[in-house]
């Protein structure tokens, strides 16, 4: 917290190569800090933090209209198409500590995309990133973020005939983290009204866990 007319969140995106995890981040920023591009390997090697400016109209604290800040930590993907899961976890967990030690982590997003199946084992990989960077309170600090919703609506699908057909894999991983899940479309420039709905949408996530935070110590 800035001061008692501003509210700062902080986010983590996670996730596999070309899930559009960096896309994703500079979608909530309303910026292009983080390099997003198609590559036939993983484009992000080290995590970088992304820093909103002043964000109107969206919250209002003891009566009053607050301004609202983001910031967001790009990670490396998991798994990484030149690091090994055991190098991903101790950069982002190093990361985590310099970034948000003090202040404390809002939400972790998992980017998954929309136009992909879930499989079993990829599922398990990435929680148990999650579960280890996070710990045992891992489900109340993590949302997921369906990427290329897009073209999941250019094949026929609405949010709910989505889910209704998607696999046991992905349901089960929403149930366990309360059905905290946006779908985001991965076009090259989110509009300001769409972003302002996703931020109303984390916004509530962090509410409902009653704004705590995680903090992860400098060791």
């Amino acid at each position: 917290m800035a001061d008692s007319n501003e509210m700062t969140i902080n986010l983590v995106v996670l996730g596999k190569t070309q899930t559009g995890k960096s896309a994703a981040g500079n979608s909530l920023l309303g910026s292009a800090d983080f390099e997003s591009r198609l590559c036939p390997s993983s484009v992000t090697a080290r995590c970088s933090l992304g820093r909103s400016g002043r964000i109107l109209g969206l919250i209002r604290r003891n009566g009053c209209e607050s301004a609202l800040r983001v910031q967001v930590l790009d990670t490396p993907s998991y798994p990484h198409s030149a690091l090994s899961k055991e190098q991903v976890r101790d950069v982002v967990r190093a990361a985590l500590a310099q970034h948000f030690g003090e202040e404390g982590l809002h939400l972790a997003l998992l980017v998954l995309r929309a136009d992909l199946p879930l499989c079993p084992d990829e599922s398990n990989d990435t929680v148990q990133l999650i579960q280890d960077l996070l710990g045992p309170t891992w489900k109340d600090f993590t949302a997921v973020l369906l990427t290329h919703a897009d073209k999941a609506e250019e094949a026929g699908y609405s949010e709910e005939t989505y889910l209704h057909s998607a696999s046991s894999t992905l349901l089960s991983l929403l149930r366990s983290v309360q059905h905290k899940y946006i779908f985001l479309d991965n076009q090259n420039s989110i509009i300001k009204e769409e972003r302002n709905i996703v931020l109303r949408k984390l916004l509530n996530f962090i509410r409902r866990n009653n704004y705590q935070v995680l903090k992860h110590s400098k060791e």
